[in-house]
């Protein structure tokens, strides 16, 4: 279960190229500057395709530049189209197509006299074939990229190129060749002072000495590298060091140990909120719990890799829910403020009452009245705010969560075997919103999102959430049904109905609703719970979530793409169109299918049995 970490600097950032170190908003300015037109065209694009962090866009950038630069005959520009196309390709795990870009791009660095461009192409080369696990051919381009780098007497790129081929020599299992490497790089990166490229070199060895069993040294090597990070401030390849030393212990059966960096590796990770950190941790101790034989404690560390892996999917909170729990308890607060300060000045009156006597008996009964009314309404007030509060809760969760929610202050996760998840993405939205105001983007969204609403609560469905212009909902939670996927399909068409429609009055009546809807469904199982103790939110996870957003992505304008999944349970309701296999990120290549339309004999039932059959499930919802 060895990982084989990179963790090697960046050879390109070193060489100014900041192929990871993109910057978004760099680049939507200079899209604005070359939509208005400039003089600079190719260098304005050059910078445009370094920048963009949509590895997508980023390539069809890189393809204006490669066009005009061929047009305009400068190989210049035209080497560095061609390697940003590869760079993003590669991102993309499109390797082959990486390739063919790197190779073109070095053609014309050579046209172009640029042996540095030249250098940095061979090691682009050799790093691809690496991914691709072709070591053979890797280890052959960082040789030629090494000779390249060593003519062009540049030490730091020269140590970079070193670290990133031993690297290579470390994956392959050929330690002593990876350590001539680590020791050279070593050396030229002692001489620079230059204590990150020092680090990584001390942490590889490391790596190679614990493949080798010498622990001892292992140890102290990946010691001298956490020292120098801790310095640094970077945490996060501490982390991963500790995670890769626990891995190689584990092959060697020495649990304590692994167990031992498997656990600092999480307790760093958590300290630092470094969550693909925290989530590689529980993923190796329950690998670890499970060779064990602690079921248990596998099951729990699993879970946590599942959510933590999710959250940097980019997991959103509920915002208005936050706000109004808020008012909520500062409401609450306030209350017992005036609890209080009534409180005090009636035992100053009865202080007083005793010293006066009788006659301000008289005045002491009154301050109880008062007291005793303003008690009276106090209660009145805290029952108003907790029917609100429960009111307001009932809006953003499903009803039988809510109540676990309020009774306990927590909701344990629930698995379903069954459901089908829906997501819908408008194409075009996000070069639309950027012309407006941002009032003008909320009520577009509203526009659909209200209707979206509507459709969801007619077929019985639970929406989960709403992320910029994407909108998920889920069938078959929280309450299990037979035939979420026949009502979540139904749904897509209105869905896709409405906006169709829109589309076709927006002459008249709304005159920038000229979107397209694209929808994507997936049915399998999911775990479904509350997402954080403040600012919270009811959401799904799994595998199931991940390949339905791959099937949106994967639509069409105007169409409903299904999985071969959600295909199985309608297909005898629904006409199914099969459009082939597609690649889909970690998940290789899946069959999808195009729903054209409800069969009639299923429309008449359905038609029939629907009414009845969502108000019964609702007045149960009601009763729980």
């Amino acid at each position: 279960m060895l990982k084989a970490y990179s963790l090697t600097i960046g050879l390109f950032c070193i060489l100014g190229i900041s192929v990871y170190a993109q910057d978004q908003k760099q680049a939507d300015s200079l899209i604005l500057i070359y939509e208005k037109g400039t003089n600079n065209d190719l260098e304005v694009l050059k910078q445009i395709a370094e920048y963009e962090t949509d590895p997508q866009k980023a390539i069809i950038y890189s393809d204006i530049l490669i066009t005009k630069a061929l047009k305009e005959a400068s190989n210049q520009y035209a080497h560095s189209g061609y390697l940003q196309k590869g760079y993003h390709l590669q991102s993309l795990g499109n390797y082959t197509e990486a390739l063919k870009a790197f190779f073109k791009s070095e053609e014309q660095a050579v046209l172009a006299g640029d042996e540095l461009g030249k250098s940095a192409v061979l090691i682009s080369i050799a790093d691809t074939y690496s991914e691709m696990g072709n070591s053979k051919n890797a280890k052959s381009y960082y040789k030629r990229g090494l000779r390249e780098v060593r003519e062009i007497n540049d030490s730091m790129v020269l140590a970079t190129t070193l670290l990133n081929a031993g690297d290579e020599y470390l994956k392959t299992k050929q330690y002593d060749s990876a350590l001539i490497y680590f020791e050279e790089s070593g050396l030229i990166f002692k001489e620079l002072n230059v204590p990150i490229g020092l680090a990584y070199n001390y942490g590889n060895s490391g790596m190679v000495y614990a493949e080798q069993g010498k622990d001892e040294l292992a140890e102290k090597r990946i010691s001298e590298a956490i020292d120098i990070l801790k310095k640094l401030e970077d945490y996060s390849p501490i982390s991963v060091y500790l995670n890769y030393m626990s891995d190689i212990y584990f092959r060697k059966n020495k649990l304590d140990k692994a167990f031992s960096y498997a656990e600092q590796s999480l307790g760093l990770a958590e300290r630092y909120n470094l969550k693909k950190q925290i989530s590689e941790a529980h993923l190796q101790l329950s690998e670890l719990n499970k060779n064990r034989g602690d079921y248990k404690n596998a099951f729990n560390n699993y879970e946590n890799f599942v959510l933590y892996r999710d959250s940097i999917n980019n997991l959103e909170t509920v915002q208005e829910m936050a706000r109004l729990r808020t008012d909520y308890e500062v409401s609450q607060k306030q209350v017992q403020l005036d609890l209080v300060e009534q409180q005090r000045k009636t035992q100053k009156a009865v202080l007083i009452g005793i010293a006066i006597a009788l006659l301000l008996i008289a005045i002491l009964a009154i301050g109880l009245f008062r007291r005793n009314k303003f008690i009276s309404r106090t209660k009145a007030i805290i029952e108003k705010e907790k029917n609100r509060s429960e009111k307001l809760l009932l809006n953003i969760l499903p009803k039988d969560t809510a109540m676990e929610l309020r009774d306990s202050g927590k909701v344990v996760a629930k698995k379903f075997d069954s459901v089908s998840v829906l997501f819908g993405d408008f194409v075009g939205f996000t070069s639309y919103s950027e012309r407006l105001s941002p009032e003008e983007v909320v009520d577009s969204v509203d526009f659909y999102f209200s209707k979206f609403d509507e459709i969801v609560e007619k077929y019985g469905l639970e929406k989960i959430k709403t992320l910029g212009d994407c909108y998920m909902c889920a069938g078959g939670l929280p309450f299990p049904s037979q035939d979420h996927a026949q009502r979540i399909v139904m749904a897509a068409f209105e869905m896709t109905e409405f906006v169709r429609s829109s589309k076709a009055r927006s002459e008249i009546e709304y005159k920038e609703l000229n979107f397209d809807l694209k929808i994507g469904i997936n049915s399998g199982p999911v775990v479904a719970g509350v997402v954080g103790t403040k600012k919270f939110a009811y959401d799904i996870w799994g595998d199931t979530v991940n390949i339905a957003s791959r099937m949106e992505s994967h639509s069409e304008p105007g169409k409903i793409n299904i999985s071969e999944k959600t295909c199985e349970l309608i297909d005898r309701d629904f006409e199914c169109e099969y459009r082939g296999e597609f690649e889909v990120k970690n998940k290789g290549f899946m069959k999808m299918y195009f729903v054209k339309k409800a069969n009639e004999d299923y429309l008449r039932k359905f038609k029939e049995l629907s009414s009845n059959k969502m108000q019964t499930e609702h007045s149960l919802a009601n009763n729980i």
